[in-house]
């Protein structure tokens, strides 16, 4: 019995872990991001989200940004495009369990193979900072999640908000 409690505990935290969002960062080291305090979106987004996905997205990008003191302009110092697509990721590992037992020497055992890991479907966001005045990509960030397309809108939403919030806890990137 206390096995099965362990196992049950292990597989929660797996995918617990399956379901986090996963960040990827790169931008122009040569860039002063101190100069830009304006942004608007590229008027031709095709982000490959739904329409209600994608006005959850931006609200939730509005809101970070604004937070951190940049604010939406007709003429900015940056544009933002967005790029997404989903994709179905095959499990990587697997957890065996076995029972085994010996008697006279002789040794058998039952074991079998439990599939760990998110093999569901995935979303990719991707989020390009572009100089407005260079027209030059600045900042670039990639994120993966778990994506549920039956998902109720407010898991909808806070899904998108965690991603938004991984995503831009690293900008703009400390100066080293």
């Amino acid at each position: 019995m206390l096995e099965m409690r362990y196992l049950f505990i292990i597989a929660a935290f797996v995918f617990c872990a399956c379901s986090s969002v996963r960040v990827n960062y790169d931008y122009d080291k040569a860039t002063d991001f101190s100069s830009y305090t304006t942004y608007n979106y590229f008027s031709d987004i095709e982000s490959g989200l739904s329409q209600l996905d994608e006005r959850r997205l931006l609200r939730a990008l509005d809101s970070t940004l604004q937070s951190k003191g940049y604010l939406l302009a007709e003429e900015p110092d940056f544009y933002i495009n967005i790029l997404s697509n989903e994709f179905r990721n095959a499990p990587n590992n697997a957890v065996g369990v076995g029972i085994g037992g010996t008697g006279r020497n002789v040794g058998g055992g039952v074991s079998f193979g439990v599939p760990v890991g998110n093999s569901g479907i995935q979303r990719r966001i991707q989020f390009d900072f572009v100089d407005a005045q260079k027209d030059a990509l600045f900042w670039q960030a990639s994120s993966e999640s778990g994506y549920r397309e039956n998902a109720s809108p407010s898991v909808r939403n806070q899904r998108l908000k965690a991603v938004v919030k991984k995503v831009f806890s690293k900008f703009p990137p400390d100066r080293k």
